[in-house]
Parts: structure tokens; sequence; C-alpha cells
């Protein structure tokens, strides 16, 4: 089973698509493959569709979806066996001809106080990402900046859009989806600073103007912008990059920039490019942009 919850929710069993179209199950399927081969409470899942008021009918309506999905994905396995049988044995086919051949509810596990969607082996897009991303880290925390900026920007390139796009979400849903925006930034953050680091400053210019207008009080992404114009002669737009975050972080939030973002703009008000010897930090070598 492939599942892609980073954009669009698309669950593939077989190359068959087992994505129901009506609202309510497909929250069902969404957080059940976004926990793949874990339980999923039947309280997580009711508090998903009916946000703590469920009707005396949850469980029972609960279970109606989940029969809805087994019965899709049961209409998945009999297609591919089908076109299986039609196109022959594979030979790149890595499943043993004697292997159990799985059924709905093998697929859609029930458990003592849950739900289990079984990927049974396949690819699902978060936790592809979860691992490009986490090697990314180690090799930014290596020094190892061609590498890192590589294994973010695969990372990165498995989104195609919001979590769960497609999908109306509730509350548990919302929060996930919130959880992978978050990681998103990071790895989108230790992307632009590896960047940096390589010295892709005018490579990086049109991609953090639109951040900048996008995340209007992202602190960190704007010292990049800063740093990137800085770095390709543009000072003056890097000095108008700080007035323009100044005057969002107080009429919006009543803040003042931080500490280490007030350092940067001063850094740039009294040195020449040259003068920053490393993307985002001081001569001391303390990191001089924060999110």
């Amino acid at each position: 089973m492939d599942i892609d919850v980073l954009g669009a929710l698309a669950v593939r069993e077989n190359g068959i698509s087992i994505t129901p179209t009506a609202p309510k199950p497909r929250q069902v399927l969404a957080l059940l493959a976004l926990h793949a081969d874990q339980v999923v409470p039947v309280s997580a899942l009711i508090e998903e569709l009916w946000a703590g008021e469920p009707p005396r009918s949850a469980r029972t309506t609960l279970q109606t979806y989940v029969l809805q999905l087994r019965a899709l994905i049961a209409t998945a396995l009999e297609r591919g066996a089908a076109d299986g049988a039609r196109a022959g044995a594979d030979p790149g086919d890595p499943r043993d001809p004697g292997d159990p051949v799985r059924t709905a509810k093998d697929i859609l596990v029930t458990l003592p106080g849950g739900y289990l969607l079984s990927s049974g082996g396949g690819v699902l897009d978060v936790r592809e990402f979860d691992r490009l991303a986490g090697t990314g880290y180690r090799a930014m925390d290596a020094g190892d900046f061609p590498a890192a900026a590589r294994l973010l920007r695969e990372a990165l390139a498995l989104w195609s859009g919001p979590a769960f796009a497609d999908v109306q979400g509730g509350v548990q849903l919302d929060m996930e989806a919130r959880r992978l925006e978050e990681t998103r930034l990071c790895a989108l953050d230790q992307r632009i600073e590896a960047d940096l680091r390589l010295g892709r400053h005018r490579e990086l210019l049109a991609e953090l103007t639109v951040l900048a207008s996008r995340y209007r009080t992202h602190e960190n992404l704007h010292g990049q912008f800063m740093l990137a114009l800085h770095r390709s002669g543009r000072r003056g737009e890097a000095l108008d990059v700080y007035q323009r975050l100044r005057g969002t972080l107080v009429r919006e939030l009543g803040l003042e920039p931080s500490v280490a973002l007030r350092r940067l703009q001063r850094s740039i008000l009294m040195a020449g490019p040259e003068g920053l010897a490393e993307p985002g930090v001081e001569p001391g070598g303390e990191r001089l942009v924060r999110v």
C-alpha cells in the first residue's frame, strides 16, 4: 500500500486508489493513513469526526465507515488479482508466490480499542520525508552542506501542497496538519541555511522573496533573506527587509525583533559583504538568526 498525505490524500493498494470521496470516510482514512501500522484508538477517530459532540450512534457509524473503506480495499485487491492473472507472473514482483493473500480485513485491522491500517511495506511519503530530513539534519551537524542541501531538497520535494489538502479535517487532522507544516518549515529553514553556507545567495533571492511575503512574521526566513541580499551586494534592500519585518511584528504582535535579528541588522549596517564571515553566524560563533 502506498500512502501520500503531504498534499492531497492518496492511498493506493495494488496501484488502485482506495480513497473515498465522501468527507467522513475520507477523514477516517486520512487519520489511519498518517498513523499507518499503528493502532488508532476509536476515541481519536470519534473526536476527529464529531469534535467532542458525538451522536449516540457514533461507534456504529464509525464501524459503517470502516466497512465502506474495506469494501474499497476489497475491490482494489480483486482488480489487482485480475490484472495480475491477465498479465501473468511479474518477475519483478517481490512477493513470494507462496505468501498468503491479504484480505481487506488484513489491511484494515480491527484491534482492541481501535483500528490499524497495514501498509504491507508500502511507501509512505511522510515516513520518507522524515528519513530524508533526519539524514539531512545529521549532514548539517557534520558540516557536510552539499549533502544536507541535497537531502533536504529531496525531502521537501515530497510535498505537493499542505498536508491533507483535500480533506475536511477535524480536531485531530488539523492538529496533525499544523505539526507537519512545522516539520516542513524546519526542513526548509535548514535547506536554505545549507545553501547560504554554500554561497548560493543569488540563487536564493527569488525563493526568499516569496517566503518572506508568505511568512510575514517568521524571523529566521527574514534573517536569511537579509543575508542573501547583503551578500549579493544589495545592502539597502537587506535593511529594508528588516524594517518591514519590524513594522509587522510591532503592529500585529506588539513585539520587537529578537536580539539575534537586531544584531544581524547592526552587522549589516557596520560591515561590508566580507564582514559577515559565515551565513547566520557572528564572529564569536553565536547564531544570529533564530526562529
